[in-house]
C-alpha cells in the first residue's frame, strides 16, 4: 500500500484549522519495527493526535499539515472540546473545565525491545498534571497506553471519568469486530459497519465476571469488512478485570473516535492533593495485512509480556470435575490418577468438593470459604493424593475460589463484615454464595494466607485453578468510608491484583489457571498473573470451535484450555465422535475432563494415541503462528486453521465440518503461512480408519503447492475432522 496515500487517508483534514507557528512545534513518534503513532506538540498548546499506521519516512511533513485542537491526544471536558472526552474533573472550586496543554516529553529505553515515551500534559489554570505513557514493543508491533493523573490543588479533586486511550482515525467507512456471548457461549464473533453515532462495548454493573457477555477487546477494519490477510486492521484490548467501557464513535464529519478504559458508572474517584490515579493499560496493534497479522502480533506480545511462564510448554491434564463432580472419595480420585497416567497425561487436577468439615462441600450450597480438607472424603488428606499422583509420573493441582463465601460456612459467620453488601439490605445470593470485599486489606491478607496454606498442604501441589463464580450485585463496603463508596469498583480489582502480585512473588513457579465460570474474567489484566485460562464451561466440541475461534483472535492458543469431555454431557444431548472432540481440543491446550473408566477399549486406545500425537505437535500449536483459513461464522458449515512454527519447518492443520455440506463430497482447502520454497511431508494424525481422510498421507509437497493448489480431504458430514502434521523434508 502507498504510504503517502495511507497518510492522507488517515489524517483528519478538517475545517477550522490553523497553521502551526514557531519553532516550538515538534514530532513525537511512538514506533515499533513496522508501525508508528505520531503526535504533534508545541509549548502552551494541546498535543494533537496525527497518525497511526505503517511507519513513514517523511514524518516531518506532518508539521506542515493542519492543526486542529479537536484531535487532542487526551481531550478533557472543557474549552472548545465538547464531543469526545478522555477526562472529566470537578475541581475544588466546583469548576467542571479542564484544558490540557503540552508540558514536555521524555523517552526511556527499557531494554532491547521496549521503549517508553511519556507525554506530559498540564491544565492551563489548575495544578493538575496528566502523563500519557506509551510502551512500544518493537518486535511484536504492539503499543500499550495508560494515563496517570495527579494534582496539587488545596482540596480534593473529583475524577468523574478517565480513560486509558484515545484514538482518532479517518476513512470512508469503519467495520467493528467484537466478541460477545453468555455462559457457555463466550467470545462469539460479530462484525458490523459503524454508522454515525456511538457504539458501546461495556460492563458497568458486575465488577466480577465482567467478560462473560462482552470482552473488552476489538478489531477495526477500514473501508471494507475485515479480511484475514489484507487491509488495515486495528486491534485493542483493555488490561482490566473490572467494569470497563469501550466507546466507538463516528462523528458528523465521518471521523472515527475511540476511547477505552475503566467504566465511570458509580465510580467517581476522589483524589487528595499529591495522590495519583493510574489507569489500566490499553493494548493496541496495527496490521496492514488483515486480522491474521493483528492476532499474531497480540499472541506474540501476550506470550512475552502478559502471560506467566510464556516460554514454557503447557501440560496435558485430567480435571476431575465432569468425571466426578462433588461426589467422590479417595479411591475415585486415585483411580482417575491411574487412568491419567496410563493415557500419558502429565497432570491431575482435583476440582471443587475437596474441602469443608462443619459445612462439608458436598454441593454448591455450603463450605465455600472453609479451606480445610474434608476428612470424610479424603481421610489421608491432599498430601496423600498429591504424592500418589507424583508416584505415577504426574503433577498435581487443586481448585480454589478464594474471593467467594457460602452463607453456610464458618468464614461467613466469623467475618460478616468481610462480605460485599449494601447497608441495611438483604445480601443477594448467586450460586448460593456471596462475594468477599477485596477492597479491604484484611480480606486481601486472608486470601493470600489461604493460598499459602493450600499450597502448603503438599510440596507436590504445583497447579492452582482459581475460580470466581458470581458477579457483584448490591455493592457496598464496610471497610471504605461513607464518602468513598464509589471507589469500590476500582479498589476491588486493585485489591485482587495486589493479591495476585503477592501470590506470584511467593510462589513464582506455581501454574495458575484463570477461571470464572469459564471465560468470565478473560482479559490481559488478570492473564499476566496466570499461565492459562479456562475458556468456557461448555466443553461441547461444536461450541468450542466457535468459542475458540473468537478467543484466539485476541488471546493465544497456548493459554486456551480445551478439554475432551463426555458426550452427551450437561451442556448438550448431542453425541459427538471422540475423534472430533480430540481434534478440537488439540487446537488449544489439550486436557481431559471425564471419567476414563467409561471409555471402551477402542476409545481408550484412540485417546492414548491422540495424547501422543498432541505431544508431537504441541510446540507448534503453543508457540507457532496462527493462520485462520475458514471461519465457522461464515456459513456455519466448516472451520479450518493452520499453526506454523516460527522457522516454518513445521505446521499443523486443523479442519472441521460442523454441518452437512450437501454440495461437497470433499473438504478442499489451501493452507497458509508456509514457506513456498520448503518441501513438507504431510502425515494425518488421529485418523478415523486406516484409509484416513487425506489421500496424500505420507507424501511430500512443496509449500508453494500446498498454499496454491491445496489439499482435498474426504470429510463433508457433520462433526467430521482432520489433523495434518507437516514437517520439512
Amino acid at each position: 500500500m502507498n504510504k503517502i496515500s495511507t497518510l492522507l487517508r488517515l489524517l483528519p483534514l478538517l475545517c477550522f484549522t490553523a497553521a502551526l507557528r514557531g519553532q516550538n512545534a515538534e514530532i513525537i513518534e511512538i514506533a515499533t519495527n513496522d508501525s508508528a503513532m505520531v503526535f504533534v506538540a508545541k509549548s502552551g498548546a494541546p498535543v494533537i493526535f496525527r497518525y497511526w499506521g505503517e511507519k513513514i519516512n517523511d514524518r516531518h511533513l506532518l508539521l506542515e499539515r493542519g492543526y486542529d485542537e479537536r484531535f487532542q491526544i487526551y481531550p478533557a471536558f472543557g474549552g472548545l472540546n465538547h464531543a469526545n472526552i478522555a477526562l472529566s474533573l470537578v475541581h475544588a472550586d466546583g469548576s467542571l473545565t479542564t484544558e490540557l496543554i503540552y508540558a514536555g516529553s521524555e523517552t526511556k529505553v527499557v531494554d532491547g525491545n521496549r521503549v517508553e515515551t511519556i507525554i506530559r500534559l498540564r491544565d492551563k489554570l489548575y495544578p493538575v498534571t496528566v502523563d500519557i505513557h506509551f510502551m512500544a514493543h518493537k518486535a511484536e508491533n504492539v503499543i500499550t497506553q495508560r494515563a496517570v493523573v495527579s494534582h496539587q490543588e488545596e482540596k480534593p479533586l473529583r475524577v468523574e471519568n478517565i480513560v486509558s486511550s484515545y484514538i482518532t482515525l479517518r476513512a470512508n467507512s469503519y467495520y467493528l469486530t467484537n466478541f460477545h456471548g453468555s455462559w457457555g457461549r463466550e467470545m462469539r464473533v460479530t462484525e458490523e459497519r459503524l454508522a454515525q453515532g456511538v457504539r458501546l462495548i461495556e460492563e458497568y454493573r458486575k465488577g466480577v465476571q465482567t467478560t462473560m457477555a462482552d470482552n473488552p477487546s476489538f478489531m477495526l477494519s477500514l473501508n471494507h469488512p475485515a479480511d484475514e490477510d489484507a487491509g488495515d486492521v486495528y486491534a485493542g484490548a483493555l488490561a482490566w478485570s473490572g467494569n470497563y467501557n469501550l466507546r466507538f464513535a463516528v462523528d458528523e464529519r465521518e471521523v472515527f473516535h475511540f476511547t477505552g478504559g475503566m467504566n465511570p458508572f458509580a465510580s467517581v474517584r476522589v483524589l487528595e492533593p499529591g495522590e495519583i490515579l493510574e489507569t489500566p493499560e490499553m493494548v493496541l496493534t496495527y496490521s496492514p495485512r488483515g486480522r491474521g497479522q493483528a492476532s499474531r502480533n497480540l499472541h506474540d506480545w501476550c506470550r512475552n509480556y502478559a502471560l506467566a511462564h510464556g516460554g514454557e510448554p503447557r501440560p496435558i491434564l485430567l480435571n476431575s470435575w465432569e468425571g466426578a463432580y462433588f461426589t467422590f472419595d479417595e479411591k475415585t480420585i486415585t483411580d482417575m490418577i491411574d487412568s491419567a497416567a496410563d493415557f500419558g497425561l502429565e497432570m491431575f487436577v482435583l476440582d471443587d468438593g475437596w474441602f469443608g468439615n462443619e459445612y462439608p462441600r458436598d454441593n454448591a450450597k455450603a463450605g465455600l470459604g472453609d479451606w480445610q480438607v474434608n476428612k470424610k472424603k479424603l481421610p489421608r488428606g491432599i498430601s496423600y493424593l498429591a504424592d500418589y499422583a507424583v508416584s505415577k509420573g504426574l503433577r498435581f493441582g487443586i481448585w480454589i475460589e478464594p474471593e467467594m463465601v457460602n452463607p453456610n460456612s464458618e468464614l461467613a459467620k466469623k467475618h460478616p463484615e468481610w462480605v460485599v453488601k449494601s447497608p441495611g439490605r438483604e445480601i443477594p445470593q448467586e450460586r448460593n454464595q456471596w462475594v468477599l470485599d477485596l477492597s479491604n486489606p484484611a480480606v486481601q491478607d486472608f486470601v493470600v494466607k489461604t493460598f499459602d496454606e493450600i499450597v502448603a498442604l503438599s510440596p507436590n501441589i504445583t497447579y492452582i485453578k482459581w475460580d470466581a463464580n458470581r458477579p457483584i450485585f448490591s455493592v457496598g463496603s464496610e471497610y471504605l468510608p461513607n464518602d468513598r463508596q464509589t471507589h469500590f469498583w476500582q479498589d476491588y480489582v486493585r485489591g485482587l491484583y495486589s493479591v495476585y502480585e503477592r501470590v506470584r512473588a511467593k510462589h513464582p513457579d506455581i501454574t495458575l489457571q484463570l477461571c470464572s465460570s469459564g471465560g468470565a474474567r478473560l482479559d490481559f489484566g488478570a492473564l499476566k498473573y496466570h499461565d492459562e485460562f479456562w475458556t468456557s464451561d461448555s466443553t461441547n466440541a461444536v461450541d468450542r470451535v466457535l468459542i475458540q475461534y473468537g478467543t484466539n483472535m485476541i488471546y493465544p492458543a497456548m493459554a486456551t484450555a480445551s478439554h475432551v469431555s463426555p458426550s452427551p454431557n450437561h451442556q448438550t444431548g448431542v453425541a459427538l465422535p471422540l475423534k472430533f472432540r480430540f481434534d478440537v481440543a488439540m487446537s488449544g491446550r489439550l486436557g481431559m475432563e471425564m471419567m476414563p473408566k467409561d471409555f471402551s477399549p477402542e476409545e481408550w486406545a484412540f485417546a492414548k494415541k491422540a495424547v501422543q500425537n498432541y505431544k508431537l505437535i504441541r510446540p507448534v500449536v503453543q508457540f507457532g503462528d496462527l493462520y485462520r483459513i475458514f471461519s465457522p461464522y461464515e456459513g456455519n458449515a466448516r472451520a479450518a486453521m493452520t499453526y506454523v512454527s516460527k522457522d516454518k519447518k513445521q505446521a499443523v492443520f486443523f479442519g472441521y465440518t460442523l454441518q452437512h455440506c450437501a454440495r461437497m463430497s470433499t473438504f478442499d482447502v489451501r493452507l497458509k503461512g508456509l514457506d513456498p520454497a520448503k518441501n513438507y511431508r504431510v502425515i494425518e494424525l488421529n485418523p478415523k480408519s486406516p484409509r484416513g481422510a487425506f489421500p496424500g498421507n505420507g507424501k511430500t509437497f512443496s509449500g508453494d503447492y500446498l498454499m496454491k493448489a491445496g489439499v482435498s480431504l474426504r470429510i463433508h458430514r457433520p462433526h467430521e475432522s482432520v489433523v495434518l502434521h507437516l514437517t520439512e523434508k
